[in-house]
């Protein structure tokens, strides 16, 4: 049920919500950069790339990725994009969110919960580290704005929020 909910908490979020509207821009010259990319296969690149890591801490690798531009880029799969597919992977990791969730939550309480505020802050607590804490690394590692990050973790409460009361609501008493 939980799942449920911040399922559709989550596409509220994406799709009616303002505040994720600015974190990406577009490419410049978009026609000379899909030309470029055309024969790239889906996937994650990065470039500059010396092929080699060790190769990584030469000064002429670092002068290159310091001259820049230097970056990360996904190429997605040609074709239409699905949201349907894309959909269902959302529902389907919420909802192992929510099954790691319960275990944790069976093996700190038992079948027979402590009551609601202790499952809700257990959860909530859960919640917040799934949600918000994870995509962190993305913008420490790959280049996703603290902005972006802070967008996703404002998302994060409110997923947490709706998992936390949806457990404590129905966890067994």
């Amino acid at each position: 049920m939980s799942a449920v909910l911040v399922f559709v908490v989550s596409a509220i979020a994406n799709m009616a919500l303002p505040h994720h509207r600015k974190e990406w821009a577009s490419a410049p010259d978009q026609a000379a950069l899909q030309a470029a990319l055309k024969d790239a296969t889906a996937g994650r690149y990065v470039f500059p790339d010396p092929g080699d890591p060790a190769q990584r801490g030469t000064p002429e690798f670092q002068a290159r990725w310091a001259a820049g531009p230097s970056g990360f880029l996904t190429v997605m799969p040609r074709g239409p994009m699905s949201m349907g597919r894309n959909l269902g992977l959302t529902f389907l990791l919420e909802l192992v969110i929510s099954f790691f969730a319960a275990y944790v939550l069976w093996r700190a309480f038992g079948a027979a919960g402590p009551g609601y505020h202790a499952v809700f802050r257990m959860t909530f607590t859960l919640g917040l580290m799934a949600y918000a804490l994870a995509p962190g690394f993305d913008t420490i590692w790959f280049g996703k704005t603290w902005r972006a990050w802070a967008n996703t973790a404002i998302d994060a409460v409110l997923f947490a929020l709706v998992m936390a009361g949806t457990f404590g609501w129905l966890w067994p008493r």
